[in-house]
């Protein structure tokens, strides 16, 4: 089974900053109140010339500038994000088209916080399958002469401000706006042959495994772009509570995030021989300090493996990871060949992990 590895990263953020206290001016809160709880002191929300989209092209062509390849190089654009800009047409064909990508497999995807990972494993199987060619005659980009080696944009973006109500305070201070991308390529071993490390007794030179799941119990829940959607979809809907801003059940979102990323890391790591001594870094989902600090305990881990970045820029949902990893670069905590673990959570309930590395 093949593996890919990143070998570049970019990020954009809004430029609109709303503080802790700056909430408390239009409800019931304080950074006093919010911090300690989150770990939070900031979030970024789109201004008017902002979105999802917008931030998601700027962080796309970070990440193919940062990972020193072509354009004509790559070979599929995977975006994830509950909070597109319009249903139809995807914002990864517009991102292809904006880019100026060859006309390349582009989709969108939904698996909330857990996003990111699932479009790692997309952009994998992409990668892997033979969908070359090109059924226009007339394209800009001449085929035959674009390198064999083809790569994948894996973007992260969200504008959440735009689904949540700041007149209810449980999310209102969680989420945030932004976009994180990463471009991957297939990991090719010294001999040439691509391998992935999967399911393994031993430890072994490859360096990519993953492992993804969900359960529909419901407790995050946003809402639809369409007025007629399914009308039974959401666990807490009745005729008297229609669903027009994101609801989550925090104290169940908690309790499950807690338990679920020790399970995430411990199953990677027991499919592949390694311990987490062998993982320089960990980068869990940026939903709350809390959370990330009860793994650490949990796991009994060294709290410098832990990234955590939601200070400055709130839950970004499927942008969490990459926009993580994108600061870690520009912080210049990573390095060539570093093993990461990411792991991610969100509505649905979703989860994912995968063990990478970088460059």
């Amino acid at each position: 089974m093949k593996g890919i590895k990143i070998i570049g990263l970019g990020g954009a953020i809004p430029t609109k900053t709303v503080t802790n206290d700056a909430l408390g001016e239009i409800m019931d809160t304080s950074d006093a109140w919010i911090y300690p709880r989150t770990g939070i002191h900031e979030r970024r929300f789109c201004s008017e010339n902002e979105s999802a989209l917008t931030l998601a092209i700027e962080a796309g062509r970070k990440a193919i500038s940062d990972a020193g390849i072509r354009r004509e190089n790559i070979g599929a654009v995977v975006v994830a994000s509950m909070s597109p800009d319009l249903a139809t047409p995807s914002m990864s064909a517009i991102i292809q088209r904006e880019l100026e990508l060859p006309l390349v497999p582009a989709l969108d995807l939904n698996a909330a916080c857990s996003g990111f990972i699932y479009a790692l494993e997309v952009a994998r199987g992409l990668l892997s399958a033979d969908i070359s060619g090109d059924v226009y005659n007339d394209t800009c980009i001449d085929v035959s002469k674009t390198p064999k080696e083809k790569y994948a944009l894996v973007i992260g973006t969200e504008q959440l401000s735009r689904l949540i109500s700041m007149e209810d305070r449980s999310t209102a201070i969680l989420f945030g706006d932004g976009a994180g991308a990463a471009v991957v390529a297939l990991e090719e071993t010294d001999t040439g042959k691509t391998s992935v490390r999967y399911a393994t007794e031993n430890k072994s030179d490859s360096t990519y495994v993953s492992i993804l799941g969900s359960k529909g119990s419901g407790v995050i829940e946003a809402p639809s772009v369409y007025e007629r959607a399914y009308e039974n979809g959401c666990r807490r809907k009745t005729d008297a509570e229609k669903i027009d801003h994101m609801l989550m059940d925090g104290k169940d979102v908690f309790v499950f995030a807690c338990d679920v990323i020790p399970r995430i890391i411990n199953s990677l790591l027991r499919k592949t021989g390694l311990s987490l001594e062998d993982i320089n870094h960990v980068v869990c989902h940026q939903a709350n300090a809390r959370i990330i600090r009860h793994v650490i305990r949990a796991m009994h881990a060294p709290e410098e493996k832990f990234f955590m970045n939601m200070e400055k820029l709130g839950n970004v949902s499927a942008a969490s990871i990459p926009i993580a990893l994108y600061d870690m670069k520009c912080k210049g905590l990573m390095s060539e060949g570093d093993r990461m673990i990411l792991a991610g959570f969100g509505g649905g309930l979703t989860w994912g992990g995968c063990i990478i590395s970088y460059k």
